[in-house]
């Protein structure tokens, strides 16, 4: 990565001073100011059925920021959905997901607040639906490392602590058509979700969350899928 990097945060209003602290704490990796490298996917997560939005520009300075990187090799696709699920409100529909949740944390979760910036994927509603499944034993592992390659998932970044936000400068911003980019958004969500029930449509042995929960299986383990790019 640069140093410098071109960043774009999707949303309904124009936010020319990102402010440290605000936000939603359900949000996929917590309380944060969440932006992507894509100015075409800031515009699809800006807009609604019904509103317009904006994707807001800026320039930020990653120089001697601590950055965690959710897509690199170093990490299971296991430890994006244990910070997914520490944060994001999941339906918890078996006795095993509870089980499952506490293990993935325990096992499997990275303290993202250690850190000044984040990089991981985006958990658009598809994608959410997606790891839900997982951890009430629905799919296999493999499949859902399968399923997260689908629709060209969005990687966001996240701007985290406190000693982030002096380094993002806001650029300018442009204006996100809800006629254009929430048909965009609605094509890559449908094309996922078609491709998604070709491969649960195919029989494959895999490792569930309960193997993993009864193998007592950690991140280290080579048939956990690493990388989710």
């Amino acid at each position: 990565m640069d140093k410098i990097i071109t960043v774009y945060h999707g949303s309904k209003q124009v936010v020319d001073i990102p402010t440290f602290g605000k936000g939603k704490e359900t949000n996929d990796f917590g309380l944060g100011f969440y932006c992507t490298m894509e100015n075409e996917l800031a515009k699809e997560w800006a807009v609604s059925s019904l509103q317009d939005g904006f994707s807001n520009k800026y320039s930020l300075d990653t120089e001697c920021l601590k950055i965690l990187n959710l897509n690199s090799p170093d990490y299971t696709i296991l430890n994006w959905i244990a910070v997914l699920i520490k944060y994001r409100v999941f339906s918890i529909k078996t006795p095993v997901a509870r089980r499952a949740k506490q293990y993935l944390v325990d096992n499997f979760g990275v303290n993202v607040n250690a850190y000044d910036l984040i990089i991981g994927y985006r958990a658009d509603d598809s994608y959410f639906d997606y790891a839900e499944a997982f951890i009430n034993n629905g799919i296999t592992v493999e499949q859902l490392a399968q399923a997260m390659k689908l629709g060209k998932l969005g990687e966001q970044i996240v701007l985290k602590s406190k000693y982030a936000f002096p380094k993002i400068k806001f650029e300018g911003f442009e204006n996100a058509e809800k006629e254009k980019y929430y048909v965009l958004r609605k094509a890559r969500d449908d094309e996922a979700n078609q491709k998604y029930l070709s491969i649960l449509a195919e029989e494959k042995d895999g490792l569930y969350i309960q193997d993993i929960i009864r193998g007592g299986i950690k991140n280290d383990d080579p048939r956990i899928p690493r990388n989710i790019c």
